[in-house]
């Protein structure tokens, strides 16, 4: 069997001590592929020098919400100018809307924009950070798509309810579930990961954030995206095996990927 994490965060502090240990455990749980997700684009160096390390990771390159007061004139550039210095870099991201407590909305709406823009222009995929956001994102993207070219790419770590969900479909995304949906109490999750249609599901694990159960509280990694396969499987009333190669299959598509 085998797996993609299509959501990693592999250069935080947690992970300096054990990344080898780390692989050895991914790839016992089958995972084949990572692909890390950049939050700033001073992450890249440090990215670039893990997919030095292993050759199974594949990155983007973009400004996370919760940064986007780092947003300066030449930022945009800076991204696009990174985006096509290595074939490593699949998609942009992590961008997208988090309204959670935030006073700088209309920021956001600006970064995320800009970056949905240029994702257009490089024809590549965007990894999408969605909280308590859903409408203004549903609405920036419709105003990209008509704009500028369709917006393709994925709900990352997807929280949002089946309404909610539907939408982000009905644009053509993909939908990737993290541990959050292991969780007992989270029912609305669970009900969103039944209605993603099997060619738009994608599995995660934003590690080293939200374990899943049974490893819920420890520090996240890799090889627990297994848990998450297993019970969208459960949700899905589906064969593991299957949906797998499904999942697999729809990371191998939506970021051109080769294993």
């Amino acid at each position: 069997m085998q797996l993609i994490d299509t959501h990693v965060h592999l250069n935080f502090d947690t992970f300096q001590g054990d990344l080898d240990a780390l692989q050895t455990r991914w790839q016992d749980a089958g995972v084949v592929q990572l692909i890390h997700s950049c939050v700033d684009p001073s992450e890249f160096p440090q990215t670039q020098n893990l997919a030095d390390r292993f050759g199974n990771l594949s990155f983007s390159v973009g400004l996370h919400p919760l940064d986007a007061d780092k947003w300066k004139a030449d930022s945009r550039e800076e991204i696009r100018t990174l985006a096509i210095s290595d074939p490593r870099v699949v998609a942009i991201g992590e961008l997208g809307l988090d309204f959670y407590k935030a006073e700088n909305q209309e920021q956001q709406k600006k970064v995320c924009q800009a970056q949905l823009e240029l994702a257009v222009e490089l024809d590549l995929p965007v990894i999408v950070h969605c909280r308590d956001a859903a409408d203004s994102l549903q609405g920036l993207i419709e105003t990209v798509n008509q704009e500028k070219g369709k917006v393709r790419g994925v709900m990352h770590c997807w929280s949002g309810t089946p309404e909610e969900t539907q939408k982000f479909l009905d644009l053509g995304f993909y939908v990737s579930f993290s541990g959050i949906v292991t969780f007992k109490k989270a029912e609305t999750v669970q009900q969103s990961a039944r209605i993603v249609p099997s060619d738009r599901l994608l599995i995660e694990t934003d590690c080293p954030f939200l374990a899943p159960v049974p490893k819920r509280g420890k520090r996240n990694e890799p090889a627990f995206v297994r848990y998450v396969a297993e019970e969208l499987a459960k949700l899905r009333e589906c064969d593991l095996e299957n949906l797998a190669a499904q999942t697999t299959a729809n990371a191998c598509r939506l970021f051109n990927l080769k294993i």
